[in-house]
């Protein structure tokens, strides 16, 4: 029998954004305790009558006054016995894939500042949360190669090219972009739409979009997604 058991459980969220061939995560700053003005990421300890789902959602609203519908599980931390100093704390991470424009940031609850940080340029964060990013940026680059998630980072509507700069961007290597077109239009999941770039010099370019529908028609066919890079 284990007696007087302690420990805590908590969420943390790690939202990327990307715009302006840029990935971004969003960070809080820290209000209170040892670790008050340290830059984190949102989470928080998971109430009685909650699930882990909820927990995560809950505090990433209260703390960022964002909402985000879909959250991928990442990993549960929690080998380092003193990875939070106030108390005994295994928290389960969760990822997302959001379009930064559409949201508007906003610090609440005990957080004294949110924002975007460019994931090359991330401070010293509190607890374990650089190393949990590391792993939450490490899951990204592996499921770009075999799942269309890059989508998720995009406008509805995005230039082909804009893809194109996403996946160099985040896998940090060049890519034959004539291969690259060719491979992911052959899978039929992206459409060209009748609309235009509304850039205002050069050549106007057509805007695509991914069709989540056809995606899910071949994934019951047993469609496998895949992007090699040399």
């Amino acid at each position: 029998m284990i007696e007087n058991q302690n420990i805590r459980v908590a969420v943390d969220a790690i939202v990327f954004g990307y715009q302006n061939n840029q990935l971004y995560v969003l960070l809080i700053q820290q209000k209170f305790g040892s670790t008050e003005s340290y830059w984190a990421l949102p989470g928080g300890l998971v109430k009685n009558d909650e699930s882990l789902q909820e927990a995560v959602k809950r505090e990433l609203k209260e703390e960022t006054n964002i909402t985000v519908n879909h959250f991928e599980q990442l990993f549960t931390f929690g080998d380092d016995v003193f990875r939070d100093p106030r108390n005994r704390v295994i928290s389960v991470a969760y990822f997302a894939l959001v379009d930064p424009s559409k949201l508007k940031v906003k610090a609440d609850s005990d957080a004294d500042n949110a924002q975007w940080f460019k994931v090359d340029e991330i401070p010293a964060l509190a607890f374990d949360h650089n190393f949990i990013l590391k792993k939450a940026i490490e899951r990204l680059k592996a499921k770009l190669t075999y799942e269309p998630i890059g989508f998720d980072l995009l406008p509805k509507e995005f230039l082909f090219s804009e893809l194109e700069n996403l996946y160099c961007t985040i896998l940090e290597k060049e890519i034959d972009r004539r291969n690259f077109r060719k491979k992911i239009l052959s899978y039929g999941i992206i459409q060209e739409t009748d609309n235009f770039s509304p850039n205002k010099t050069g050549r106007p370019a057509k805007l695509f979009k991914f069709n989540q529908q056809k995606y899910n028609d071949l994934l019951k066919e047993g469609f496998h997604f895949e992007i090699k890079f040399a």
